[in-house]
């Protein structure tokens, strides 16, 4: 047998049938009902005025305030702003005051706040943070397993012209594999030197970076131009926690080294500067004893990687069991007869969907798992956490 439920009206009703019985005196009726004894009068007054519908719970809102901003002060607030729809309760203010002297105007947060109840304020879009797979947790244990990337802050050379030392080495040995000054964190700046590198040294497992561009934008899974070529070249692109250095901390400290010794003060110009980058390389490669390796130098612990850079990009191959989706310009590719959003950077490529539940697929792009779709709602929800609706570049 179920147990019975009573609701706060049923209490009442009850509370005044025992009342009116007068079973119990209004002292032990309201202990008995757990209530207070002004309470208990309370209910009784008012069932006496309007019966049972007395009972029904009223609101509690007051019925004036002392300190409401009268009507005609409003309406002049709001006069004032639809003339001007782009001046704020500061300009506002300032105009009222010096047309009517003698009257006591409201504070400033009172006409934002009577100007948002009108709606006379447009409502900032709220900004979307895109997500984070967290901490990283790959390994540095041998050379070529995860090379470190970063910008050292930019900072001018004497003849005023911005420098952004783009940095990259190798987490196992220190080795510093470039340091490049640029003249902008673009993509097309950054290429050449990764290509550059590549060719010298081989292609790692790993490539670590913050979040910024070019390594990183807000496109699903974080994608940016250079880290796709990246995948494609057979390297896992390793984001770090947004404001957590630390975790590329190998490379945090080199760069302290190197704004000492090269930037303290900078080159007078872009040629001279990169003239010190060269020779700040070879020295902390060739010549600094590290005290991570024992006092040995980075260059007698690091070897070039067995994987050569391609002349060409390999096709990406997915396993027999992937369905295969080719990505169009718009962004998106097709599932039954619908398009379904992904993004504008892998226009042109072939992305791979494994089935891993009941209409449930993950979805690929060459080894890297971007996120997963429902096929009842063709969206895509990334691995991060974020649906795909109008991904923007």
């Amino acid at each position: 047998m179920p147990w019975s439920e009573t609701s706060t009206m049923d209490q009442k009703r009850l509370f005044i049938q025992d009342y009116i019985r007068g079973s119990f005196e209004m002292a032990e009726l309201c202990r008995r009902y757990g209530i207070s004894r002004p309470t208990g009068y309370k209910w009784v007054e008012r069932f006496e005025a309007e019966g049972f519908q007395g009972l029904e719970e009223r609101s509690r809102r007051p019925e004036g305030c002392s300190h409401e901003t009268a009507i005609e002060i409003t309406e002049a607030i709001l006069e004032l702003r639809s003339k001007h729809p782009y001046w704020g309760a500061k300009k506002l203010l300032t105009i009222l005051k010096k047309r009517h002297p003698m009257v006591t105007w409201p504070a400033r947060s009172t006409v934002c706040d009577l100007l948002s109840r009108h709606g006379m304020v447009e409502k900032k879009r709220r900004r979307q943070y895109p997500g984070h797979k967290g901490k990283p947790a790959q390994s540095m244990g041998a050379p070529n397993d995860t090379w470190c990337v970063d910008y050292k802050g930019e900072f001018k050379t004497l003849d005023g012209i911005y420098c952004y030392p783009l940095t990259l080495t190798d987490g196992c040995a220190r080795f510093i594999l470039r340091c490049h000054g640029l003249p902008s964190t673009a993509h097309k700046g950054a290429k050449p030197v990764f290509r550059g590198a590549f060719i010298e040294y081989g292609l790692p497992s790993i490539i670590r970076s913050d979040n910024g561009v070019p390594f990183a934008t807000t496109a699903i899974g974080r994608l940016s131009r250079l880290s796709i070529w990246w995948i494609r070249l057979g390297i896992y692109p390793e984001l770090i926690e947004p404001g957590k250095p630390q975790q590329n901390g190998r490379h945090e400290r080199m760069h302290k080294t190197l704004k000492q010794e090269t930037t303290r003060p900078p080159g007078a110009t872009m040629r001279g500067q990169q003239r010190r980058f060269d020779h700040f390389r070879r020295e902390f490669n060739e010549e600094r004893p590290h005290e991570a390796l024992d006092q040995e130098t980075p260059a007698s612990r690091y070897q070039p990687s067995p994987r050569e850079f391609p002349t060409k990009l390999p096709p990406i191959e997915y396993p027999a069991h992937y369905e295969k989706r080719l990505m169009s310009r718009n962004g998106g590719f097709r599932w039954a007869s619908k398009r379904v959003p992904l993004s504008h950077l892998l226009e042109g490529q072939y992305i791979g969907l494994e089935e891993v539940g009941d209409g449930i697929w993950d979805v690929y792009y060459s080894h890297v798992r971007l996120g997963q779709m429902d096929e009842r709602i063709l969206k895509v929800e990334d691995a991060l956490g974020r649906r795909m609706r109008n991904p923007q570049v």
